[in-house]
Parts: C-alpha cells; structure tokens; sequence
C-alpha cells in the first residue's frame, strides 16, 4: 500500500500517511524511530533495544525510488529505509507494536525518557 498523502509534521513530531481508501494515520518520530527497519536497531536478527527516544524528532525525509522513505531523526539516525509496506504495517498495527515496546522496555527496567538511566540492584 502506498500512501496518496505524506506530511512530515516537525513541530508535532509525526509523519502522517494518507491511503487512497481515506485512512490516515499519524506516526510519532518516537514510534518510527524505535521501530527503525537499520541493521542498527534490527540488530542483524537480533534487535537491540531503543532507549531515551522519548524526545527524538524528524530532521528530514526522503523518497528512495518507487519503494520507500529515507527519515532523518535529531538523534542523527538516517540509516533505516521505510518500504511502503513496513510503513503500512508500522500504521496498522501501532498499538499492538507500541504497547509490545513498552512491554519490553518495563521487563528491561529500562526507559524512554533520555533523562532516565535505570540501574537493577541485585541484593
């Protein structure tokens, strides 16, 4: 699915897309960048997880051919290319995938807040 409508919104921090079925759907920087398609994030089979995004928000976007985006964060992250169809699933399924990543961020003690660092005590 490709979207008929893309705004990069910078000072709301969100990416809206838009279907030719009328749907839109509005995606947080925080959201996409923890759900980053880059080896980085995907670990290379292994996803490391996203820490301290809680504030990350877009510096740009880019079309890459007929089949994906290319987004810039203000973290400096760049890498990770959104195909039409991750971006689609990303939109369709946020609230399970964003209910799931502070599933885990919680089981790791850890948090989105960059402000935060948590430390587990083993006594």
């Amino acid at each position: 699915m490709v979207p008929t409508d893309i705004k990069l919104q910078k000072s709301s921090r969100t990416l809206s897309l838009t279907y030719a079925d009328g749907q839109t759907y509005v995606l947080p920087a925080e959201y996409l960048r923890v759900y980053s398609p880059s080896a980085e994030v995907r670990g290379h089979g292994k996803p490391v997880l996203q820490t301290g995004k809680l504030n990350v928000g877009f510096t740009g976007l880019a079309p890459v051919g007929n089949y994906a985006l290319k987004l810039a964060f203000d973290d400096g992250h760049d890498t990770g290319l959104y195909s039409w169809e991750y971006l689609y699933e990303l939109a369709t399924r946020q609230e399970e995938r964003w209910q799931a990543y502070l599933d885990e961020l919680k089981a790791a003690g850890a948090s989105r807040d960059p402000e935060v660092s948590a430390v587990k005590l083993m006594l």
